[in-house]
């Protein structure tokens, strides 16, 4: 079991983050990123809105970073950590351009970055960037296909109703190939979306318990691509409801009993998990969390390595 690493201040949803963490600053982040990577996290991860509308700011906040942006100030302070979203909301910009972004960011860390894209949900943010809700679906499957034709192809072509270019030159390339794909979201076109190109999953609001019949869907897809899936699940996730409310259930609280944290690493693998991530209990400021990391880095991740 790999153990990821959430940044600090990336998001101000109320139900997953704690008031100290709106007065870190751009070095404060990037001081946790790199301590992050010398403690051996896995990935840092964060997620990304470009503008929330009002009636959706209670729970979700409206404090994100560009994905792209950020990430790319990580990859310059740390060496090992990989660099993920989660998620990217895919039909919000040009693929062109967020294939731009993901190879050079590839390129830069030297085979760092892990895209995972969803299809989103906020309907006024996607009003607000002009952008249609109702084809939100049908571009994903295209801007995926166009993407991986890009960061691969040797003279990328591609001709669809969202985006077409022919015989064009994309260059630098990512520096993994294939450019690892991951998708974040339950229903069944993302299933099926896994199955032809994703490398790893990450639900957002299914029963653990229904991980296996869902992983057993996509692998038995026709069309299943046979790459081995990777899937994360945020243990914090599992207190939060989709409109980022506190959903009362303690696997998703954290604490300080390592044992536990341990015990539910090992029911999450069974379940087919692979990565997670270890809830934060309350804590009086950066310094204390930082010493929670080191805890963390002590304590779990080295006995859950092998799970």
């Amino acid at each position: 079991m790999k153990i990821n690493f959430t940044v600090p201040n990336c998001m101000h949803i109320e139900a997953m983050t704690q008031p100290w963490e709106h007065a870190l600053t751009g070095k404060d982040v990037i001081e946790s990123v790199r301590l992050a990577d010398e403690l051996g996290f896995h990935k840092a991860l964060l997620g990304e809105h470009f503008i929330v509308p009002d009636p959706y700011a209670k729970f979700s906040g409206g404090h994100y970073f560009s994905s792209a942006v950020a990430l790319a100030a990580f990859a310059g302070q740390t060496s090992r950590i990989k660099l993920g979203s989660s998620l990217t909301i895919l039909p919000l910009q040009n693929p062109v351009v967020q294939a731009k972004n993901w190879a050079t960011l590839d390129w830069m860390s030297d085979g760092r970055a892990v895209p995972m894209f969803g299809v989103g949900w906020m309907t006024e943010e996607f009003t607000i960037l002009n952008v249609p809700f109702e084809k939100r679906g049908a571009a994903s499957e295209e801007y995926i296909r166009a993407m991986i034709e890009l960061w691969h192809g040797g003279a990328p072509s591609f001709h669809g109703e969202f985006v077409t270019f022919d015989n064009a030159v994309f260059e630098p390339k990512p520096v993994q190939d294939p450019m690892p794909i991951w998708f974040g979201g339950d229903a069944e076109p993302v299933l099926k979306r896994i199955a032809r190109y994703g490398d790893g999953w990450q639900p957002f609001q299914l029963s653990p318990e229904k991980f296996r019949e869902k992983l057993d869907f996509i692998q038995s897809r026709p069309d299943y691509h046979g790459r081995k899936l990777d899937v994360f699940l945020p243990q914090e996730m599992l207190n939060v409801t989709a409109n980022h409310e506190t959903r009362g259930d303690d696997r998703g609280v954290g604490h300080w009993d390592a044992a536990r944290s341990i015990d539910q690493c090992r029911w999450l693998a069974g379940l087919g998990v692979t990565e997670t991530s270890i809830p934060v209990p309350p804590v009086a400021d950066f310094e204390a969390y930082k010493d929670r990391m080191r805890w963390v880095a002590a304590e779990i991740i080295p006995a859950v390595a092998a799970i």
